[in-house]
C-alpha cells in the first residue's frame, strides 16, 4: 500500500475528511459509501459498490450473451467496466467510464445506435461502433450499464431487449 504523505487529525466526533485531491482521483462523490476494513494496525477505504456483489454473476452474463449474440458485451458499475466479453474486452475491463457513459446513467434511457458512430466508453477514447446501453437500476437509483458494441453496424432490436432484460434481471438481483 502506497503512502499519500496526507496527514488529518480525527475530530471529536472520529471524523477524517479525505482531501479534495484524493475524492477527486478515486472519484469519490458526496453522498457515496465507502467500506472500511481494519488489519491489524491499519484502516482502509474502499469505494462500496452494490455491484462488486454481483460481479461474479456479471461476468457469467456477458459469456452468455456473448456466446449468443457474438458482439461485445460490457457490465459496468458507477465507476468502471466491471465485466467483458468479446474482442473488445481487453481494451475496457477494469478501466473508469467516460463522462459520456455518467451521463446516460444519469438520464436512466436505454440508448441505441444501429449505424457506427463514435463514441466516447472510456476519457478521451473513441470506439466507432454501434451499439445499446441500458441502465441498470435498483431502488430507483442508476447503479451500472449493460453495453453491447458491434463494429458491423448490425445492432438491432433483439441486442436492444437482450441488453434490457440483463440491466433489469441484474438490478432486480441486487435489489434483493
Amino acid at each position: 500500500m502506497k503512502s499519500t504523505g496526507v496527514v488529518r487529525r480525527v475530530d471529536d466526533l472520529g471524523r477524517i475528511v479525505i482531501p479534495k485531491e484524493i475524492r477527486r482521483t478515486l472519484r469519490i462523490r458526496d453522498g457515496e459509501s465507502l467500506e472500511i476494513f481494519v488489519d491489524r494496525e491499519m484502516i482502509a477505504l474502499k469505494k462500496f459498490s452494490k455491484m462488486n456483489d454481483i460481479e461474479e454473476i456479471s461476468k457469467q452474463i456477458v459469456d452468455i450473451m456473448y456466446s449468443a449474440i457474438e458482439k461485445n458485451i460490457f457490465i459496468t458499475d458507477r465507476d468502471k467496466f466491471i465485466a467483458g466479453a468479446g474482442p473488445l474486452r481487453k481494451k475496457f475491463l477494469d478501466k473508469n467510464i467516460s463522462k459520456y457513459l455518467e451521463t446516460i446513467m444519469r438520464d436512466r434511457k436505454n440508448i441505441i445506435e444501429t449505424s457506427n458512430h463514435n463514441i466516447e466508453l472510456i476519457d478521451l477514447e473513441e470506439e466507432n461502433t454501434s451499439y445499446v446501453i441500458s441502465p441498470i437500476i435498483m431502488n430507483g437509483d442508476a447503479i451500472g450499464l449493460v453495453l453491447v458494441l458491434s463494429e458491423k453496424s448490425d445492432i438491432g432490436k433483439t441486442e436492444e431487449k437482450m441488453a434490457s432484460v440483463f440491466a433489469q434481471f441484474l438490478g432486480k438481483h441486487i435489489e434483493e
